[in-house]
């Protein structure tokens, strides 16, 4: 399979480009050569094969080919709204989201989030998020690249949520009993960090138009709960 690298730019076949200097870092240490067939894309569906012309010290030519409509997208739009995990787990959880094809991750703080990310720091973690996004489309073959939305509160992001009757709003809750099922349109699904969200907060998000939905008799980790809902959707749309 060759090379898939993100590019954030207007791609049009026929063209001679220079790669960026993250691209170009890319194909340089991987050492490719003139005639090199690499494959790129920007993020706004398919994919266009390209040739390496001219590799030069830090200059790297390459000539696009046409553009292929390949969509390799969820046939919902889902949402993921996420009560951040603590340490690594949060990169590992953008990074499996995406590979399993979600279109939106919105990072919260919540009553027990042992993550507290505001102002600067939360801006560059927003910024890391992004790029463990990307690189996860480029190697998973996805054609879009998930939004990463600015960090808010739990209470802030349900004010902000406007009325809709075409969108679903699942929350994940150890204390529902009801079963999980996904209609048509798009998706947003609200899911805690470790401990959970507390019962205020679920009450809270009920009462902006969520259905608590049990995920089995398990409790999942505040990491795996969400990845396992968007396992099951991946592979019922196959």
């Amino acid at each position: 399979m060759p090379v898939r690298l993100y590019l954030e730019q207007p791609l049009q076949a026929d063209s001679l480009i220079s790669l960026p200097p993250g691209p170009a870092r890319h194909v340089q240490v991987l050492r490719l050569q003139p005639s090199a067939v690499i494959t790129l894309f920007n993020g706004r569906g398919g994919e266009w094969q390209a040739t390496v012309k001219q590799m030069g010290r830090s200059d790297v030519q390459v000539l696009v080919g046409q553009h292929d409509p390949v969509d390799r997208e969820l046939p919902h739009r889902i949402t993921l709204a996420i009560g951040m995990p603590a340490n690594e787990r949060m990169d590992a959880l953008v990074e499996k989201a995406t590979e399993l094809g979600v279109a939106m991750l919105q990072p919260l703080l919540t009553e027990r989030s042992v993550l507290r990310l505001s102002g600067e720091r939360a801006e560059k973690r927003l910024a890391h998020w992004q790029g463990v996004a990307v690189a996860a489309c480029e190697q998973s073959g996805r054609t879009r690249v998930p939004e990463l939305a600015p960090v808010r509160s739990l209470a802030e992001w349900l004010r902000g949520l406007p009325a809709s009757d075409s969108e679903q709003r699942c929350l994940l809750s150890p204390r529902a009993t009801g079963a999980l099922t996904v209609s048509a349109g798009p998706v947003i699904f609200l899911s805690g960090p470790e401990g959970g969200l507390s019962e205020a907060e679920e009450a809270l998000a009920v009462s902006a138009g969520f259905t608590a939905v049990s995920l089995g008799p398990r409790v999942l980790r505040a990491d795996t709960a969400p990845l396992a809902v968007l396992a099951h959707l991946a592979l019922s749309a196959r």
